[in-house]
């Protein structure tokens, strides 16, 4: 099939977060299995300088009054997987980050600047400018791309369908009802059925009153969303379109995430000798200047440093693990509270540091050389890093909450059947009930066969984006029944 992906940012051509891994990954893997994909992103200046082979495709003219852009042709840095890049330089050329300025703020037009966006996206898959190709699918994702099935539904594009992935329900992509009056949309669009949500404008709600197709990022994920607690405000609509609305487990990038092949560890290693990921718990003790002692559970985090990801419960809990014998290495950037809390915390510096900032390579580091990873997330739609984690033998400690409780499972030592399960689960979302799951694991870790067996049973799970990629295609098989590839097989079987 044709599919058009639609994505406002793209490892490794701009990153913010986890939606930028799932746009470099999916569409490579849907390309391995046989499709005709594009992936279409903002021609930001960051992309604009990382992809390559840009050619120039077609004008679009101005798409929202007093913004003229066009249309590039490009291949991602790192593989053959075609890109379509929208170029609007009075929209996307500018410093800063693809959402916010250098001061943190959003831009003030990222109203308009993603209904361009989205607007190009709809046109490009309803084959209406002049590229030479359209899509059978267009697959949007998040706010930022929610108006492209709303663009597609009002521009009239029979042949096309629209699948919507949500990957946080907290963005929503609200603006206020004025807005309207710039986006290119008919009046109608903006009611309780449409667009309107509480007197706003949502991006979000628009993708998913008009996509044809739900996904979200997790099974779990899609059954939290359809409750108050996890669907802010939009279970209503939600529980309406259950019946639309497919849970898909993100894999991740097990090139990028290889320990066998890491080029950022000390040493690599892999399931048949995890001598070299002593090494790199060595490395990191030193790196970090926490004392060298091997026997000591190292436990680490790589998160956002925000109450979401539960960093106020590993605050309260690290004086606990320490008193365990543990040490405690924290990487991450975030709310200033929570900066200044992890420098003044009173607990010695050979048993826990905090690096405040991110470094990619620096968190390969952290969590090859950890024995554990601490996960306390207060929900996660999917999260990626546990994922990492397991690869890498470094088990787990996780809230049972939307991907976390799919792809963790508890660890335990059952003496006839040797370890069972992959990580250490809690479900109260407070310090004592992480505690006790983190010193499940600090028990286990001194059973060095009970230990062994998990990390085996961890590093051998199956996250390979071939297995969400062959889950997305059954939903976009199922929604273009007419695709060229099914007319293709129709054929044959009749012939």
């Amino acid at each position: 099939m044709k599919i058009l992906f639609a994505s406002s940012e793209a490892y490794p051509l701009v990153k913010t977060g986890g939606l930028a891994d799932v746009a470099g990954a999916l569409p490579v893997a849907l390309t391995q299995s046989g499709h005709d994909i594009r992936l279409i992103v903002p021609a930001y200046p960051q992309v604009l300088h990382t992809a390559r082979d840009i050619t120039l495709l077609t004008p679009l003219g101005e798409l929202i009054s007093g913004h003229p852009g066009q249309l590039l042709a490009a291949r991602m840095p790192d593989s053959d997987l075609r890109l379509i890049l929208v170029e609007c330089p009075t929209l996307f050329e500018r410093t800063g980050g693809p959402y916010s300025g250098a001061d943190g703020m959003d831009w003030p037009d990222n109203h308009l600047r993603f209904a361009f966006f989205s607007m190009a996206a709809a046109l490009v898959a309803g084959g209406a400018t002049g590229a030479g190709w359209s899509a059978d699918i267009l697959h949007a994702n998040d706010w930022q791309t929610g108006l492209a099935p709303a663009y597609l539904r009002f521009l009239g594009a029979p042949n096309t369908r629209a699948v919507f992935t949500i990957h946080n329900m907290r963005y929503q992509g609200l603006f206020p009802p004025e807005v309207m009056a710039e986006l290119e949309l008919p009046r109608i669009a903006f009611n309780i059925e449409g667009l309107e949500f509480h007197g706003q404008l949502s991006m979000l709600k628009a993708g998913l009153a008009f996509a044809d197709r739900i996904t979200t990022v997790s099974p779990t994920y899609a059954e939290e969303i359809l409750r108050p607690e996890f669907a802010y405000g939009m279970e209503g609509l939600l529980n309406a379109r259950r019946r639309d609305l497919t849970g898909v487990l993100n894999g991740i990038d097990e090139a990028a995430w290889n320990p066998g092949t890491d080029r950022n560890l000390p040493e690599t290693y892999g399931l048949d000798d995890l001598s070299g990921k002593a090494a790199c718990k060595s490395t990191l003790q030193r790196e970090l200047g926490l004392a060298a002692d091997p026997d000591a559970p190292l436990f680490s985090m790589v998160t956002r440093l925000t109450e979401q990801k539960g960093i106020d419960l590993v605050v309260s809990i690290i004086p606990q693990l320490v008193e365990l014998g543990a040490q405690v290495a924290v990487l991450g950037a975030g709310d200033a509270h929570w900066e200044y809390v992890l420098r003044t915390l009173p607990v010695a510096a050979d048993r826990m540091v905090a690096r405040l900032g991110y470094d990619e390579a620096l968190a390969h580091r952290f969590i090859a050389g950890a024995d554990m990873f601490l996960m306390p997330s207060r929900f996660e739609p999917c999260g990626l890093t546990q994922m990492y984690a397991m690869r890498y033998g470094t088990l787990p400690v996780v809230r049972r909450t939307g991907g976390l409780a799919d792809t963790v499972s508890e660890a335990g030592f059952i003496p006839a059947r040797g370890s069972s399960g992959t990580g250490f689960l809690f479900d109260e979302s407070s310090p004592e009930a992480l505690f006790e799951a983190a010193a499940k694991g600090v028990d286990m870790f001194a059973d060095k066969r009970a230990w062994r067996l998990a990390q085996s049973h961890a590093m051998q799970q199956d996250f390979s984006w071939a297995r969400a990629a062959d889950e997305y295609a059954w939903i976009y098989k199922v929604l273009a029944p007419h695709s060229a590839a099914n007319e293709k097989k129709t054929r044959g079987e009749a012939a």
